[in-house]
């Protein structure tokens, strides 16, 4: 009878179901993929104090480390790397490839130098393309991409913790002139500045339009965007979001899953769901926690004599009107997701509750110091502002052909010192292999600064030279 048969078809499939060795949640020891298991966002969010905030890390830093496989997801037949989802025209067949990528097995194939989460020497550069209309970067033309060196990331977590206070104090500068000019029926301008770095000036009209013409380093959403040389990534979740689509074909959920593209394997490489918002958040704490590079004092005393000569002459020639040596910071309180990224990489208004730490229970930060208002002073050696750094009679500086994010070529964010000594070649490309090369390249702004650091004896430039090498990263 029909039913018998259904009956018996139905018991030779159980039979056959459970005869199949059942596959383990949990990978072998040996099988070729680099996540074992996923993070959850939700088993880390609130208040992590020191032990759950080791953890976190201890994940992130397995992740950065990572080599991953097509277990993993790595790879991206269908998707380019641009930072918001676009699809390939066709399959992309090379497993690597330098200008569009893939082209690194882990995070820590390129920041490594001159330990895990350094910068990179010549030979592990990037390229960078927007790839927002063409979809198809597989040449080695320059007008595709723009070569660039790799950052260090030491101190990331206080740089953005930078920016974020300094964006909140622009924010509060623009508020307030918009209240003022409508109290006072006339314009209103307002200097933007914060932890005394300049950003130009803003006119605010009685009726609330604002004249943005006189800013300066900023976007006209006044958010400081302290990563990448051109100063254009809002936080580390960002930047990892981004790398980690743009270096492994390895995309983020919080971007790429089906919130945004409605597919989870937008890529098309048979992986659904690659990195998960917990993913993210490890990476994210592994780099903010990573400690600031350091002024070495050096052991030999002809070195720390030419250093302090050096230390002098680089406030005299004005330096230091960019390279800030410190920054006033409030707090070292960290939230993630943080409060200014932009809709495709996980905000705080997407979540029910962040996760946040105090970098003050990390034993480094206990050897920053503080100025008399208590705020922690960061020895960035920066200003988190964009300048312009060549012309034409100083031009190197100038030499990119692709306008990042749009940003002029010339313009780059000032680099920050701290860690400069541990971290050649210089440059954004990486193609200066002393720091006599890279300041005499600066044109721009800079061409004044310049000028007086060429006319100074050359006992006096190598004084500098001597100062610059104390600001290490220390293993």
């Amino acid at each position: 009878m029909p039913c018998d048969r259904t009956t018996a078809l139905l018991a030779a499939a159980v039979t056959l179901l459970t005869a199949v060795p059942s596959v383990s949640a949990e990978p072998l020891p040996w099988e070729e993929r680099a996540i074992a298991a996923h993070v959850e966002r939700d088993d880390h969010v609130g208040t992590l104090d020191a032990a759950r905030l080791q953890a976190l890390r201890d994940a992130g830093e397995a992740l950065f480390k990572a080599r991953f496989t097509p277990a993993d997801g790595v790879g991206r037949p269908m998707a380019t790397q641009a930072i918001t989802p676009v699809k390939r025209k066709r399959p992309f067949r090379l497993a690597f490839f330098r200008t569009a990528g893939m082209d690194a097995n882990s995070c820590a194939g390129c920041h490594n130098d001159p330990v895990v989460g350094g910068a990179g020497e010549f030979v592990v550069n990037v390229f960078v393309s927007e790839g927002f209309t063409d979809t198809d970067f597989d040449n080695l033309d320059p007008q595709f991409s723009n070569e660039r060196n790799t950052n260090h990331l030491f101190g990331a977590g206080l740089v953005e913790l930078l920016a974020r206070e300094m964006t909140a104090d622009l924010h509060r500068l623009r508020a307030e002139a918009v209240r003022a000019a409508r109290a006072a029926g006339a314009p209103v301008e307002v200097r933007l500045l914060t932890k005394g770095v300049d950003f130009g000036l803003l006119k605010v009209m009685p009726d609330g339009m604002i004249d943005l013409a006189g800013l300066d380093g900023v976007d006209t959403d006044l958010v400081v965007r302290p990563f990448s040389q051109k100063g254009v990534m809002t936080s580390l979740r960002q930047f990892s979001v981004n790398a980690m689509n743009h270096h492994h074909g390895m995309q983020a959920v919080e971007r790429f899953g089906s919130r945004w593209t409605g597919t989870d394997d937008f890529d098309e490489d048979g992986t659904a769901d690659e990195l998960t918002d917990g993913d993210i958040s490890a990476l994210v704490a592994w780099q903010a926690g990573l400690p600031p590079p350091v002024e070495k004092v050096p052991d030999d005393p002809r070195w720390r004599q030419a250093a302090a000569r050096g230390s002098a002459l680089f406030d005299e020639i004005g330096c230091g009107g960019c390279h800030i040596r410190e920054l006033p910071l409030d707090s070292l309180r960290f939230t993630d997701p943080g409060p200014y990224d932009a809709a495709g990489t996980l905000r705080a208004s997407d979540v029910e509750a962040v996760t946040g730490y105090d970098l003050a229970m990390l034993g480094w930060a206990a050897a920053l110091r503080r100025n008399a208002d208590g705020a922690v002073m960061v020895p960035l050696f920066g200003d988190l502002k964009r300048h312009r750094i060549a012309d034409p009679v100083n031009a190197h500086f100038g030499n990119e052909l692709l306008a990042q994010r749009f940003v002029d070529r010339d313009v780059f964010q000032t680099a920050e010192l701290w860690g400069i000594g541990s971290t050649a070649p210089y440059g954004h490309r990486g193609d200066l292999v002393t720091l006599d090369e890279a300041i005499r390249a600066h044109g721009g702004d800079a061409t004044a600064v310049t000028r007086r650091y060429v006319a100074l004896a050359e006992a006096d430039r190598s004084a500098l030279i001597a100062f610059l090498k104390t600001l290490v990263i220390e293993p």
